[in-house]
């Protein structure tokens, strides 16, 4: 399936009923062919609600919005604050959302919750822990880590100089990953809080997604996608990462592995967009022809459908 949406391609993610589109003009769309209009201005970030039915999405107009194929439901109106990140636990039925210097906690079951922890700098990502308990906020200067329902508390510093704008957490709960604004990546492991410092990269890191299980993270900001092995007690301490799919012509911008397979899916500068079953040798070019720089790919949890989209809005969602 093919779509021409017209609107740059913030974020696409796979709900229980198929692929969903969040758009730059504000529009939420769904591969059965629903629009939604969410937000009076842009969609800055989206995340999966808690419920697997549609999707949860933060605006410049300051508007947290729940999108579903039947309409829009507004969760909170933060004062016209831009809402750059979102994230949401299916386990505890939570939602995080960054705006500015604050980040906003807020129960999907309970309209009436809400609990707001201040930072000294803007909240650039966040994501929770597998159980839905603890939130991780990428700031300047490290991630805080901050218990989701406690009200008032002293945050842990994962400690760490420069700007950090992107961060996972592996689905075993024991290290904790941060993208930083220099090219490199940054790691916790939350045992002990070492660290460790995973760089060389050419480009801007803007996809951290764990698959196999947790076996493996793949990362964008190169040539190819980088693969580092997270196995094990000691995760990828003292190993070293692959690189695969590798084009020196262009840089990978945007990459997704499915949660419990090894199918990875990858978008380039150069607009186009390969996948690959890591046990079977060889790319498949998704996406031949060059254009737009691709901004968005997603993958099904089993591995059998993708889907991505680009900066002019040319969209398609694929069954493998």
């Amino acid at each position: 399936m093919q779509k021409s949406f017209e609107s740059y391609v913030v974020a696409i993610l796979f709900d229980r009923s198929g692929a969903v589109f969040a758009l730059s003009d504000g529009t939420v769309r769904f591969e059965t062919g629903e629009t939604v209009e969410a937000h009076d201005g842009a969609v800055l970030s989206a995340a999966l609600h808690p419920s697997g039915d549609g999707v949860v999405t933060g605006g410049d107009d300051g508007r947290l919005v729940w999108s579903r194929r039947g309409g829009a439901q507004p969760l909170a109106d933060l004062g016209g604050k831009w809402l750059d990140a979102v994230a949401a636990s299916p386990e505890t039925g939570l939602i995080a959302v960054a705006a500015g210097r604050e980040l906003i906690v807020r129960d999907a079951a309970d309209p009436a919750f809400e609990r707001r922890f201040r930072h000294e700098r803007t909240v650039t990502a966040v994501a929770f822990d597998p159980k839905g308990r603890r939130i991780m906020a990428a700031t300047y200067g490290g991630v805080m880590l901050w218990y989701a329902r406690i009200a008032d508390q002293k945050p842990t510093l994962l400690k760490w100089p420069g700007a950090h704008v992107g961060v996972a957490v592996s689905p075993d709960g024991k290290f904790v990953l941060s993208a930083m604004q220099e090219n490199a990546l940054h790691g916790w492991r939350l045992q002990d809080a070492k660290d460790m410092k995973m760089a060389g990269y050419p480009g801007k890191i803007r996809s951290l997604s764990f698959m196999a299980k947790g076996a493996l993270l793949a990362t964008s900001g190169a040539p190819g996608v980088v693969i580092w092995p997270f196995a094990g007690a000691n995760g990828p301490m003292g190993r070293e990462a692959v690189e695969i799919g590798v084009d020196e012509t262009s840089l990978v911008t945007h990459c997704a592995g499915a949660r419990d397979t090894v199918r990875l899916i990858a978008g380039r500068s150069d607009g186009q967009v390969w996948t690959v079953d890591l046990n079977v040798t060889g790319e498949r070019k998704l996406r031949a022809e060059k254009g737009a720089a691709v901004s968005a790919v997603a993958v099904t949890a089993d591995g059998r459908r993708v889907a991505f989209g680009d900066e002019d809005g040319e969209a398609a969602v694929i069954d493998l």
